[in-house]
């Protein structure tokens, strides 16, 4: 399936994207917001407490990346992969950097990327869980509980578009993640020499080059979820986008981003990637 064509097709016959008038958003909660200033641009149900999902992890990376040296090598124990679904397949007694780890956290959403490297930071994943926590309220966040590095169900585990917005502008405004999460493509090596590329999960960031991150997520009782930033003209906008359908995410975050980018639809068909699959 074509999903640029998709998301343009839906976006164009929508008629959303008007110098006045804002997209129209389903998902249950949401929130757009200037990157830089802070200044929310839109909102819908935005301090609802809800699960959601994988975009959790960009808080596991914002801890992981601030505690610094991630050329430090990280054993993989058997803990570490006792995880499903998405995982990076690494095996216990294989050692990666943390920055191969964060890479496949954030670009593939290896949960067990997420467990390795929870245990790595606090020692074992309950005591990460407190730093995620503790790490929430320092950002100003007090409407989320988190139980776990990678999303995964857990009962009393939540958050709020409000509070991933707070850790969305931190991870922004981190260049080591910036990086990361701009990341289209990433090639894993693993112990053996065998390699693998991933594509980035985020199908927005793939097929539009204003783009630049972040992070997608889904569970059946989060819905589908994404997080996702842009740049055009000076301006820097993210999207925090939460229990949206499969059918809908995409479209919903890319108006959002281009609403809060002041972009016409002719200036957005002028950033869609060629080819991008």
């Amino acid at each position: 399936m074509k999903i640029p064509h998709l998301i343009l097709t839906v976006f164009f016959a929508a008629g959303t994207l008007t110098a006045v008038e804002p997209p129209v958003i389903t998902a249950h909660s949401a929130i757009l917001f200037d990157a830089n200033s802070g200044r929310v641009i839109l909102k819908k149900n935005e301090d609802e407490k809800r699960p959601v999902a994988s975009t959790q992890k960009l808080l596991t990376a914002y801890i992981v990346a601030n505690a610094g040296d991630l050329s430090q090598m990280v054993t993989i124990k058997e803990v570490d992969t006792n995880c499903e679904p998405t995982k990076l397949d690494v095996r216990p007694g294989q050692q990666y950097s943390r920055s191969q780890l964060l890479h496949g956290l954030l670009v593939h959403s290896g949960n067990d990327a997420a467990r390795a490297l929870a245990r790595d930071n606090a020692g074992s994943v309950a005591d990460f869980a407190g730093r995620m926590n503790s790490t929430m309220r320092s950002l100003g966040g007090y409407s989320s509980n988190f139980m776990n590095p990678n999303g995964l169900p857990a009962d009393g585990q939540y958050s709020s578009a409000r509070d991933m917005a707070r850790v969305a502008r931190a991870v922004y405004r981190d260049p080591v993640l910036r990086e990361i999460i701009r990341s289209r493509f990433y090639t894993f090596r693993y112990n053996s020499g065998k390699t693998t590329t991933w594509k980035n999960t985020n199908r927005v960031l793939r097929y539009y080059s204003f783009c630049n991150g972040m992070k997608t997520g889904y569970t059946e009782k989060a819905g589908h979820c994404l997080i996702s930033s842009g740049s055009y003209n000076g301006k820097d906008v993210i999207a925090i986008v939460l229990g949206d359908s499969k059918s809908r995410i995409w479209n919903e975050s890319v108006n959002l981003l281009a609403y809060g980018l002041g972009m016409s639809p002719e200036t957005m068909e002028k950033f869609r990637i060629p080819g991008a699959e």
